[in-house]
């Protein structure tokens, strides 16, 4: 067998909601950090402001990364940029990656980074659910693709290569309605009742409900890669380590693996070793060092 010496030796690495290891999540100085640390492509996850802006969030509350508290959702732009999404991590920023008031980003302001990278750059757009606008979360997030020159086909906006992931097998069978299967990834974890029972801080008969759904989520996504529906497999680092036999079957099939978060070497040899071709990871710098001293000699 030869080698197609165009495809990378070492899994991509993607940077977790930027550089997240370094300067708090999804900031603009995330993000940058994440070009000079020599990312393959950077991962965001999105909600939708009041005023339907796409916003780079990994909650549905502002309480946890901001100084502000409440839905993200009844907010608008012009609110949220009032608010400090950085300081909390308890790291400065350098002048060069922006002002305090300049570290929330829109996708397409995190677009126009991406553009400035000199290089072809990857993008992983997480939707995230539930979401108080449902599926016209991917609808306006497609909406603003397209503006910003988007084509479906090829899934790219100028030097940027988008793909989309969920965990909510809704949000992923509306987006094959729109996009091509191989730049769908369907998220998975690997959830027991117990476990979600146990992080919900609910009563008996509201968490069981709630974990009876998520589970019968998680069983639909793992469904959907089964049967070959989209092209790419999310799942979670435990998810590999626990599931063995059911990553080989996934990766058998032609399924395009990017699992999350890698951050420890024997994590990131463990994906090596497997062959899975996307890695996402806090510390990207750190992960393509071990990957390059790992990799053979003239590659």
């Amino acid at each position: 067998m030869t080698i197609d010496e165009s495809v990378p030796q070492r899994p991509l690495v993607f940077a977790h909601r930027g550089s997240s290891g370094t300067y708090a999540e999804h900031t603009r100085a995330a993000y940058l950090q994440a070009l000079a640390d020599g990312a393959d492509g950077v991962e965001c996850d999105v909600h939708l402001t009041r005023d339907q802006h796409v916003v780079l969030l990994h909650d549905a509350n502002l309480d946890r990364t901001s100084d502000g508290t409440g839905p993200v959702a009844e907010r608008t732009l012009e609110e949220l940029r009032q608010l400090d999404f950085s300081s909390w991590k308890g790291v400065r920023i350098p002048e060069t990656f922006g002002a305090r008031s300049e570290q929330l980003l829109t996708l397409p302001e995190l677009l126009d980074i991406l553009r400035g990278a000199g290089r072809p750059m990857k993008l992983a757009i997480e939707l995230k659910h539930p979401s108080p606008y449902q599926l016209k979360l991917e609808d306006r997030v497609l909406e603003v693709l397209r503006s910003e020159g988007w084509e479906p086909q090829s899934s790219t906006v100028d030097n940027v290569a988008v793909t989309f992931m969920s965990f909510s097998p809704d949000s992923v069978r509306h987006l094959l309605l729109s996009v091509p299967p191989q730049y769908i990834c369907q998220l998975v974890d690997d959830l027991t009742i117990h476990e979600i029972r146990g992080g919900l801080g609910v009563g008996p008969i509201t968490g069981g409900a709630i974990a009876n759904l998520m589970k019968a989520t998680q069983l639909e996504g793992e469904r959907i890669l089964d049967d070959c529906e989209v092209g790419m497999a999310g799942p979670g680092i435990e998810y590999v380590r626990e599931r063995p036999e059911t990553v080989r079957r996934w990766l058998d099939s032609g399924r395009r693996f990017r699992v999350w978060t890698v951050d420890s070497p024997e994590d990131v040899s463990l994906c090596r070793e497997l062959g899975i071709q996307e890695i996402t990871s806090n510390v990207p710098a750190r992960v393509l060092e071990q990957l390059h001293a790992a990799a053979p000699q003239g590659k």
